[in-house]
């Protein structure tokens, strides 16, 4: 039940047909949890809060740096040195009291990832590394949890939403993480950003998105980005999408699966 506050702070998005009284209803009743808040989360988190998820968790063990603020804008100046869960936490309390923010200030790991990831709706994955990413992905996929992640370049982007515990209307598996990705680059051949650096405006670009199809994941409208690879150009303001399908041999949902929990899957 929307109140009377809440009925004209979402007017514009109940005036939707895709979404009206219904649609918000449910996103107020939604969980999420963002992995990261961070360039990818940042944005995410605001506009997740903005449209009224009803409890956004966040996952983050890092503190804010003065070299965080050209992109993470979810932090101000004068939080610097400070948990980026309780920065974010205030922001999203100031912009949003309605939304309920519970705060993970701690490193996922094979040992406590299913237990925190399991009690939301959707998972959020906005890290900045190939092992928290699998190590999400397959969580995700063992506590049936959708999952929608995006990953930064320099000046390019990507993001795809994975429901790999369901089944297509060919009653075929939907891809994994892992279907798109077998195996993480050797270490040493993707740099981080803090060497090769990131667009600031392009982490709100992905960030947003993410948002977006969280909101129409929850709301139930439109083409869905599973089993589609979006990419972003920055350097020519170009958008292109990617199919990829279900890998029998995957380790996960394929014919023969060889991940049954987080431990085995290291």
């Amino acid at each position: 039940m929307l109140s009377p506050d809440e009925l004209e702070r979402y007017a514009r998005h109940i005036v939707l047909r895709e979404v009206g009284g219904p649609g918000q209803a449910a996103l107020k009743a939604a969980s999420v949890v963002v992995v990261g808040a961070g360039g990818l989360g940042a944005p995410a988190l605001m506009y997740l809060a903005a449209a009224g998820v009803g409890t956004l968790g966040v996952v983050d063990d890092d503190v804010v740096s003065l070299s965080n603020l050209q992109r993470q804008i979810i932090h101000f100046t004068p939080d610097i040195g400070r948990p980026k869960v309780d920065s974010a936490a205030e922001k999203i309390h100031a912009l949003n009291p309605y939304v309920k923010f519970v705060a993970h200030a701690t490193r996922l790991a094979a040992s406590n990832t299913m237990a925190l990831l399991s009690g939301y709706d959707l998972v959020l994955d906005g890290s900045d590394n190939f092992e928290t990413r699998y190590l999400v992905s397959d969580a995700c996929f063992l506590a049936k949890k959708p999952l929608i992640t995006a990953a930064l370049g320099m000046f390019d982007g990507s993001l795809t939403t994975v429901r790999a515990h369901e089944k297509n209307a060919a009653g075929e598996f939907n891809p994994t993480y892992r279907c798109l990705f077998p195996e993480a680059p050797p270490p040493g051949t993707v740099p981080a950003c803090a060497e090769a650096g990131v667009m600031g405006a392009l982490a709100g670009v992905l960030g947003s998105m993410m948002a977006l199809e969280a909101i129409r994941e929850i709301v139930g409208f439109g083409d869905g980005l599973v089993g589609r690879l979006l990419m972003v150009d920055a350097r020519a303001m170009r958008f292109e999408t990617l199919r990829y399908r279900w890998d029998k041999d995957n380790p996960l949902n394929g014919e023969r699966p060889t991940i049954v929990d987080l431990v085995g899957a290291r």
